[in-house]
């Protein structure tokens, strides 16, 4: 399980804090439905932080499933109790965990 900070910058763009990144800032933007999961999380506010497991969690706020691998990213199926869409994660995400998770539980 590792903890995540997202946060909003002054153009209303998403992004996640990555000190240990040493690519582009802009390849830390948050989109193509990561970025609405991230405002519909905030409720309004700047910032969301959340715990990212691979390890399936009781009472995941949602849960990320693997649909298809594109553009050195993957599309997710995202669940939960109120709504589902499709969320794409950039390269990062393998590069933080080594490969494109099968599943990604949130709390």
């Amino acid at each position: 399980m590792r903890r995540f900070r997202f946060y909003k910058d002054e153009l209303n763009r998403w992004y996640v804090d990555l000190p240990e990144w040493e690519g582009d800032r802009a390849e830390l933007e948050m989109v193509c439905g990561a970025d609405t999961m991230l405002d519909i999380l905030a409720q309004g506010d700047g910032e969301v932080r959340l715990t990212l497991s691979l390890e399936p969690i009781n009472d995941p706020k949602l849960v990320l499933h693997f649909n298809r691998e594109e553009s050195g990213g993957a599309w997710y199926d995202l669940k939960s109790d109120l709504f589902e869409f499709e969320v794409w994660l950039c390269h990062v995400t393998s590069w933080i965990y080594g490969e494109l998770p099968k599943a990604i539980y949130c709390i």
